[in-house]
């Protein structure tokens, strides 16, 4: 039996169409930030259950939800993500095998409705599919599920629809980057001025050059300047922290 845990905020938009593609869990649950809209009259619609918990980092989200469930196998969904019935109907499989504690899904993602094949959106493999008592999520941003115990990869992708337009894209970058900055400060790293000015530039060559952001068009190219911009603001807001008395 599996769990499908999704971390939430406002996500009235996503929601739907993110449970309507869970039918074949056994248990969904909402660990919800405090939302101001309908996203949780919807995931109660749906028949999930909902828990609400105050989001301090990512990790600790999805950590909060791990025990809060009783079924061994769990499916870390965010809310703009699909399940393909494919991807379900093999997620059951692997789970009856039990060869694997853990399993990697590969990522394809949709930026401002573009399917998306290079930069950093391309070749992403994520531990979403695993055994609840073989490890925790860790990293407040860029988390991960740490597992100890044989890990394999499943063939059908996950379809991440997130950045639908720019308004939400850039309202995201600016809370993510706030995240990033506060993890990087408690990581004890520091800003300057020099890599304020250099992160940002380095980073759309790595994306649209190094990545081949530029065989994605324009779509390719907005990305790239966008998460220059992520960098940017990063390292101003590290920063901003580190001299903050």
């Amino acid at each position: 039996m599996v769990t499908a845990i999704i971390i939430t905020k406002n996500e009235e938009k996503n929601i739907e169409t993110c449970l309507r593609a869970l039918g074949f869990a056994d248990e969904i649950l909402i660990v919800d930030d405090y939302s101001t809209d309908k996203t949780i009259v919807l995931a109660e619609k749906y028949g999930a259950r909902v828990v609400k918990n105050k989001l301090n980092s990512f990790s600790e989200q999805r950590n909060f939800g791990l025990e809060r469930v009783s079924n061994e196998w769990v499916l870390f969904v965010d809310a703009d993500e699909m399940v393909s019935k494919n991807l379900g109907l093999e997620i059951k499989e692997k789970i009856d095998e039990e060869k694997f504690d853990g399993y990697y899904i590969k990522r394809e993602d949709v930026f401002l409705g573009r399917k998306m094949y290079y930069g950093d959106l391309s070749n992403v493999w994520l531990l979403r599919l695993g055994r609840k008592s073989k490890g925790k999520w860790k990293g407040d941003v860029h988390e991960e599920w740490e597992i100890k115990g044989d890990t394999s990869r499943l063939s059908n992708p996950l379809t991440h629809t997130s950045h639908e337009n720019l308004k939400d894209f850039i309202g995201k970058i600016n809370v993510y980057s706030t995240l990033r900055a506060k993890e990087l400060k408690k990581e004890g790293i520091k800003s300057s001025l020099l890599t304020i000015i250099l992160y940002p530039k380095i980073k759309f060559i790595y994306l649209y050059i190094l990545k081949f952001g530029f065989a994605d068009g324009l779509h390719g190219f907005v990305h790239a300047v966008l998460m220059s911009i992520y960098s940017f603001l990063v390292r101003a807001k590290l920063y901003q922290l580190s001299n903050e008395n």
